[in-house]
Order: C-alpha cells, then structure tokens, then sequence
C-alpha cells in the first residue's frame, strides 16, 4: 500500500522538524499488564494504573498465565481496574488447559462483572511441554475461540498478530490465513506482537490488506526494562531484534537509569517512525511500569485528558 500525501507531509514534517516538535496528540493508546505475584507487585500495578489513567486509555488489559494460572489474579485484577479506575478493563483468556464450557464459564462470569472485552489467544504450551496441543474437548485455535466468545455474549475481542510470523505456523501466507480466519470470527482487533522496526510493522500491515483484512491493526511497543529478557521473549515468539540494539544496551548493566534513557529513546523513535507512516493507534507492553509508557506517549503529544497544555 503506497503512502498517502498526508503521509508524505507528515514524513516531511518529521524529517524538517525538531524530533517530537508539534505534534498534535492525535493517537489512541492502550496498555497491557501482568497480573502480580506478590502485595508489593500488587501496589506497583496500581501505581502503574493511576499514572496511566488520566492519558484517557482506550482500554487496559490483563495477561492470563499458561494453563490458567492466573485466573483468579487476572480476574481481580481486570474487575478492579473497570470499576476503581474506570478504564475500560480486557482480560486476556487463552484456550489452554480448558475445556470450551469451563471457558464459556469465565466468559459469562467476565460479562456478569461487567468486563466487555477480551483479548482472545491461542496460548502458549503449558510449563513442561514444548508444543502446543488442543484441550479434549476445548477450543482448537483463538478463531474458534473468537467464534465462542461471541456465541456468549457480544464482546468486543483483540486477537494476536505477528508482523515476523508465529513459530508455529508453516509460513507467513498461512499466519495471515490465521489472522483472517479471527477476524472472520468476529474479532475487533488485532494487536501485534512486538517488534523493533517499523518497516517490519509497514511491511505485515500492506500484505494483510492483500490478504483481503480491512479490521484494525494496532503496533505493539515494547519498551526494554532489560535487554536480556526481551531477549529471551524475542527468542520465544519469534521477534529480531537489530544488531544495533545490543551496542546501545552494552555496557548499562548495572546502569537502570541510563539504561531506562536509552530505552525510552529507542521506543520513542519507533512510534515516531509509525506515527510518519500513519499510525494513530499504540499498544504498550508496560511489563507493570508506567513511566516509559507514559514518556513515549507524552513525546507523541498525548495529555492527561482535559489538559490543554
């Protein structure tokens, strides 16, 4: 898909102008959180939650540990953020370890709590197994998922996507058939699993509108806490990370303030990057830590909403 002329104004200004000057804050953002382990976690996330609020997030989510491990912190967690917060709250749910009436159970309890979306996944292998196998008698897939979802009541749903292709699928044409398969569904977005070029972003995006997906795809960012996870995680789902980015993290070990500098940076510039390319919709990996987040989304132009400053 070829860039519009708003696009190549918006590029022009980017390239003419000083870094992040003017603009117009004119960005949707949402978050992503882990439900924690511990009471001191517990008052992290919380902390996270009330700094992030006030940006006027379109929704918060809560991951969902594999097999369900998490279910009951991620339910609490996603029911007080809707009604303390008053942020629009999605709980993740995953078709591991469950059969489909155990997931329709959560569902319809998700709905009586009053939580209106869910960010619906496949999943990953439950600890001790290596790949991925069907529930007897759960849902296969996140389409099928999707597809039962809305047999219980009307969410809205996000759906995973993976600008650099799912481990498990045979090829890239056949992750898109899968992406297509959940929008088909009934899914209402999809979030991408994070990445750290915008030209991969650009690239995913124009082949799956030849792919015949006109529904929503939104960037996931993933600010660095530490180099080595995101190293791990990009090992685990697939995700390159550029030869670059080891040398700007060499070093800052034993550094977390310039090494939270340099991250926020890195961030920062690819969802200036997006943003040229006409990207108006941002997911942010907090990993439970709002300030990055809350930087990134401030350079882009996004105020505490009512804040005219």
């Amino acid at each position: 898909m070829s860039p519009t002329f708003d696009q190549m104004q918006e590029a022009r200004t980017a390239l003419d102008a000083p870094l992040f000057s003017g603009l117009a804050g004119d960005i949707d953002v949402s978050f992503e959180f882990f439900p924690p382990k511990t009471e001191k976690m517990a008052q992290t996330l919380w902390e996270s939650v009330q700094t992030l609020a006030p940006l006027g997030p379109r929704f918060v989510s809560v991951t969902y540990g594999a097999g369900g491990s998490t279910r009951e912190r991620t339910h609490e967690q996603v029911v007080r953020i809707n009604r303390e917060a008053r942020i629009p709250a999605a709980a993740h749910l995953t078709c591991v370890e469950a059969t489909r009436e155990e997931i329709d159970e959560i569902a319809r309890h998700y709905w009586e709590s009053g939580i209106r979306h869910v960010v619906a996944l496949r999943g990953d292998p439950p600890d001790g197994q290596s790949h991925y196998s069907p529930h007897p008698g759960g849902y296969a897939n996140a389409a099928e998922l999707t597809a039962g979802l809305k047999a219980v009541a009307p969410f809205e749903i996000s759906v995973a996507a993976y600008p650099e292709v799912h481990p498990d699928a045979r090829d890239a044409a056949a992750d898109l058939d899968n992406l297509k398969r959940k929008f088909d569904a009934g899914a209402t977005r999809a979030i991408t699993q994070f990445f750290f070029e915008p030209e991969c972003f650009f690239r995913f995006r124009d082949k799956a509108v030849a792919a015949g997906i006109d529904g929503e795809i939104v960037p996931g960012v993933m600010p660095v806490m530490s180099f080595a996870s995101v190293q791990r995680m990009a090992g685990l789902c697939g995700t390159a990370i550029p030869a670059w980015m080891a040398g700007l993290f060499e070093g800052l070990d034993e550094k977390p303030a310039a090494r939270q500098l340099v991250s926020a940076t890195i961030a920062a510039e690819l969802c200036r990057r997006l943003y040229a390319g006409g990207v108006r919709q941002f997911h942010f990996y907090t990993l439970n830590r709002a300030e990055l987040s809350y930087a990134i989304c401030h350079m882009l132009g996004r105020r505490p909403q009512g804040d005219d400053r």
